[in-house]
Formats: structure tokens, C-alpha cells, sequence
């Protein structure tokens, strides 16, 4: 179908009326013109494509056991000051709470968030829904998905939250037991570490904190693909993870 008819066609149906005709590109058609909401429309919506983004507000109320958190920008530079291109920006996993919500029953017991507006805090990579408002990006989470407190720039800071531990990873061996040195791509990824810090506890059936099995200090062995993992400012690798990851304390 010629692109005139195509705009034709939309423009005939009634929820195409106040379409305005754009460009896109498909790999496989070419170009095709298709519509995009006006503003005197729908004000409050932005389209690209074939995806909605979010409504903009100039306020969100987090609900129950939920947080609002203002993403903090990616980096756009590498430790040695090399520019990164978009594609190889890592994906941000930490920013600074904005709202709470009122927290969550648990058994008879009321429990509040456990962070407040103001902490710069680190969440699990894949947790929440991203919004946009203000012009900024936020991330509707909820309380457990938060790993922890993180004011400083140096992960070995980090205050784990609930069931969260905090563990350095041991060094990967550079050697094979016959001697041969190991590239990066083929040492074995360890799962052995010490740990640093513990949150206070998962929430038992009435809301009281249980105290986890492992402390700072401890030797651990633990899940090889759990958790999120860090790189601390001195080229050290850490581990964040649930207590349940870990599966047993050497000595």
C-alpha cells in the first residue's frame, strides 16, 4: 500500500482524527509515515513508535511497602576518564529515594519502609517500573528489592537492607594446577568470599526481625549466580545477595 493511502486510511479512522503524520524507519518496509499524538490531544502522553511512555505527573505517592527513587544519570566515563558510547553505559542500579510509601501490615504488626526520602540507596538490576516525570527518570520499587544504604561512592560502604549480605569476592586463581596463567575470559568466576556487612534481618510472621546466621567476618561459600554484583574503587569484586544464597561458612 502507497504511503499516501496509509496516512489516508489512518486519518479516516476516528481515533486517528487528530493524528499528525511523522516519519519512521523500519528495516524491512522502508520508510512509513504512521501518526503521532498532538499535544492538544493528549497532552500528557508521549508517543515513539509503537510504545507508550509513561504519562508525565509532577507527582507520584508510592503506595503500601513501595518507594520512588530518582535514577541516578548512567556513567558516561570509565575509571581511566575513556567516553563510553550509550550502548556500552551500564545500566544504572542506584539513586536517591524521593517518596515511601506508608509500609505494610505484617501479621498484627505495622512495618514502615525501611528507608527514607533523602538515602541514596542501590536496587536489585532488574527490580520495579520506570517512570518518567519532571523530565527526570524514577523507578517504582518495592522495599525488598532495595540491596541497601549506599552514601558514599565506595561499595565496601554499602549498609545491606533485610535479608542482604554483603560479601568481597575472593581473587579468581591466575593459574591452572600445571602452571598455566589464565586469561580473564577463562578464569572461573568464584563463589567464595568474606563477607562485610548484613542487613538486620528478614521479617518474621509478626513482623519481628530475624538476625542472619552469618556475621562480618565470616568466610562463605555461596551461589554462584546469585545476586548483583560490584566493583569496588580498588578493582575489588563484591557481591550482594540474599542470606538464603549463601550455602555454608568455612573455617
Amino acid at each position: 500500500m502507497a504511503t499516501s493511502q496509509i496516512t489516508s486510511s489512518l486519518r479516516n479512522l476516528p481515533a486517528f482524527e487528530r493524528f499528525q503524520p511523522s516519519t519512521l524507519r523500519f528495516p524491512s518496509a522502508g520508510h512509513v509515515r504512521i501518526g503521532t499524538l498532538t499535544q492538544t490531544s493528549f497532552p500528557s502522553f508521549v508517543v515513539k513508535a509503537a510504545t507508550v511512555v509513561a504519562p508525565k505527573h509532577t507527582t507520584v505517592k508510592p503506595l503500601g511497602d513501595r518507594v520512588l527513587v530518582k535514577i541516578k544519570d548512567a556513567e558516561e566515563k570509565t575509571a581511566g576518564g575513556i567516553l563510553l558510547p550509550a550502548t556500552a553505559q551500564g545500566k544504572p542500579q542506584g539513586g536517591e529515594v524521593v517518596a515511601v510509601g506508608d509500609g505494610k501490615s505484617v501479621g498484627k504488626s505495622k512495618v514502615d519502609v525501611s528507608v527514607k526520602t533523602g538515602l541514596q540507596v542501590v536496587y536489585s538490576k532488574y527490580a520495579g517500573t520506570e517512570v518518567e516525570f519532571n523530565g527526570s527518570k524514577h523507578l517504582i520499587l518495592k522495599d525488598d528489592d532495595i540491596i541497601g544504604i549506599l552514601e558514599t561512592d565506595e561499595v565496601k560502604d554499602l549498609k545491606p537492607l533485610n535479608d542482604r549480605v554483603l560479601i568481597k569476592v575472593a581473587e579468581a586463581d591466575e593459574k591452572t594446577a600445571g602452571g598455566l596463567l589464565l586469561t580473564e575470559a577463562t578464569k572461573e568466576k568464584p563463589s567464595i568470599g568474606t563477607v562485610i556487612a548484613v542487613g538486620p534481618g528478614p521479617l518474621d510472621e509478626e513482623g519481628n526481625r530475624k538476625p542472619l546466621s552469618v556475621a562480618p567476618g565470616n568466610t562463605v561459600l555461596y551461589s554462584k549466580y546469585a545476586g548483583n554484583d560490584f566493583k569496588g574503587k580498588d578493582g575489588s569484586d563484591y557481591i550482594a545477595l540474599r542470606a538464603s544464597d549463601v550455602m555454608a561458612i568455612l573455617s
